[in-house]
């Protein structure tokens, strides 16, 4: 390691950690993939939030159990093998049958079905709770950068669901 790269990665460790809360990523219990998590826990990590990385292939009481523990303040769920609409719609389920987990914001992205046709399955899977549905497609990134700005800039507590926080399906 250079002289530079060692003074750079020493004022990294000894700079104050300040971050703006705490984001839960995961894939969901069917999708082993985990370069979308490190991609996600990377940009994450850019807009200021610590992130927890449950990993892949993570079972849904693990989750519901990790996200009571932690009580994030954004759960971000990656789909990669397709059955991001299905695992999703269960463990949405799962967590908003937690009262401490009713008020986290949840989003969703990813290939959300295996045909790759996602007609209404945003719409079905923000009705069953989620905050905001990014599927592949056009930018869903640029899209998930303006739902946690929208998330930073109301004047709300943090993992407050009420209106003022609009749910997108991008």
């Amino acid at each position: 390691m250079s002289d530079t790269a060692a003074v750079v990665t020493t004022a990294r460790e000894q700079a104050p950690q300040r971050t703006k809360g705490t984001v839960v990523v995961t894939t969901v219990a069917s999708d082993s993939h985990t370069w979308n998590l490190v991609y996600l826990q990377l940009l994450i990590e850019e807009l200021g939030y610590r992130v927890v990385n449950l990993g892949p292939c993570v079972p849904d009481d693990l989750l519901v159990r990790e996200c009571l523990e932690t009580r994030p303040d954004l759960l971000v769920i990656s789909s990669v093998n397709g059955h991001g609409h299905q695992d999703g719609m269960r463990v949405i389920r799962l967590l908003r049958d937690q009262p401490e987990l009713v008020a986290v914001p949840a989003v969703i992205g990813g290939k959300l079905g295996v045909t790759g046709e996602t007609d209404g399955l945003a719409e079905e899977l923000t009705a069953a709770g989620f905050d905001a549905v990014f599927p592949d497609g056009a930018d869903p990134m640029t899209a998930f950068r303006s739902f946690v700005a929208v998330l930073e800039n109301s004047a709300l507590p943090v993992g407050d669901r009420s209106p003022a926080v609009p749910r997108i399906t991008a």
